[in-house]
């Protein structure tokens, strides 16, 4: 094999990881976004890139708890390299007005003995295309000892 087909054989091959079918004909609904945010969790606590790849839209950020903004390509590329932690989302309230919604919750981080590590403030912005709902944007604020 000759080094162009090797280069191009390592660009695709990731892209074939998120090649995930992604749902259609979802609800436009605030049970449907409280839904897809358990499922982002879930996909985040199992490494799976292919079931985030759906719910992010190509033009997806999102600004972290230390303040850095990550596009897509990079929340995806970090998703393998997650800690063995498990998210238990509460406090969760969606609203949708038109084809644009949000969710705002609590994600307590749980080690895998089932000790809270953090607990993190969240916001997603959602727009709903091509019969599903997209995340366009996240923002994640740390909640120190005091809020705990």
């Amino acid at each position: 094999m000759n080094t162009l087909t090797q280069i191009v054989c390592l660009l695709i091959l990731p892209l074939s990881a998120f090649a995930a079918n992604c749902p259609d004909h979802q609800p436009q609904n605030e049970a449907t976004l409280i839904e897809l945010e358990h499922h982002w969790a879930d996909a985040l606590t199992h490494k799976d890139a292919g079931a985030v790849s759906c719910i992010l839209a190509e033009e997806f950020e999102d600004a972290d708890v230390d303040g850095s903004v990550h596009t897509r390509a990079e929340a995806l590329a970090r998703v393998p390299q997650r800690k063995p932690h498990t998210n238990r989302l509460t406090e969760m309230r969606a609203h949708i007005d038109g084809n644009s919604g949000f969710v705002r919750g609590l994600n307590e981080i749980l080690d895998p003995d089932g000790k809270v590590v953090a607990r993190v403030r969240f916001t997603d912005i959602f727009t709903y295309r091509d019969g599903r709902w997209q995340a366009l944007a996240g923002q994640e604020t740390l909640l120190g000892e005091a809020h705990r």
